[in-house]
């Protein structure tokens, strides 16, 4: 056999051996809006296409387009619309991403969502919530609460709030919590969320701006989606640099 047909021969067996690969979700290749780093970071958005990402409610889609190398939010309508990616069983991880307000509005990011049974929203989950300078310290920098059946009790900027198994709630100050000094208005803001087991943190600008820990014994949301939300009509708000990375464990390395 010759040079060129052993080499034809090599090229047809990788190609066999590729084919034959599983084809679980995570050992698909990956589409461009989702590409995986060495250092376990995986990117969400590839800077010119929403591959990967699913509006909700479908007719609200057109309210989300990318544009110089953003993803645009806009709101078209009175209506709650998400763009939501599409891994929705994720449980323990580290998300971080940038956001820019031009003018007022409320948005925010949900996590471990699923769609909400009682038709109150799109969906349930734990919402991180972004809004303009001066909305308020119950919006931007807190945590609320979007329950089908639970009571949402208040987790405003600056608190630690810890639901105990029988629902009964403690909350405290965080020391050097997030301030107003620390956010860049109508520029782009650094947001870093955690959450691993019960405890979830959110971060603004590398400061704490509030955490919860929910130990409920009926309805906590182990698991779901991320989403990025638009909340009033006419609102535009910008997200880019979206990444992901995964922990395999619910408690922190040491």
């Amino acid at each position: 056999m010759s040079v060129h047909q052993w080499f034809i021969a090599l090229l047809l067996i990788f190609a066999l051996a590729y084919s034959l690969e599983p084809t679980g979700f995570s050992q698909q290749p990956l589409d461009r809006g989702s590409q995986s780093r060495s250092d376990g970071w995986q990117i969400l958005f590839d800077g010119h296409t929403l591959t990967g990402w699913q509006a909700m409610p479908k007719k609200s889609a057109s309210d989300w387009t990318v544009q110089n190398g953003t993803i645009v939010g806009r709101g078209s309508a009175d209506r709650l619309s998400y763009l939501v990616w599409k891994d929705k069983q994720l449980r323990n991880f580290e998300l971080r991403l940038r956001y820019r307000l031009p003018g007022r509005g409320n948005s925010g990011i949900e996590v471990r969502s699923r769609p909400d049974p009682s038709g109150k929203r799109p969906l349930e989950g734990y919402h991180a919530d972004l809004g303009h300078v001066g909305i308020g310290p119950h919006i931007l920098g807190a945590w609320d609460f979007h329950f089908a059946k639970r009571s949402e009790p208040p987790c405003p900027r600056g608190s630690r709030l810890t639901i105990a198994p029988d629902a009964k709630l403690r909350k405290t100050r965080i020391p050097d919590a997030l301030s107003l000094d620390d956010l860049r208005p109508h520029g782009w803001n650094d947001v870093r969320i955690v959450v691993r087991g019960n405890r979830l943190q959110f971060f603004i600008n590398g400061k704490l701006a509030s955490e919860f820990t929910d130990n409920a014994r009926e309805g906590r949301l182990e698991r779901g989606a991320i989403a990025l939300q638009i909340h009033d009509k006419d609102m535009v708000v910008e997200f880019k640099d979206l990444r992901l990375r995964q922990f395999a464990s619910e408690m922190p390395e040491r």
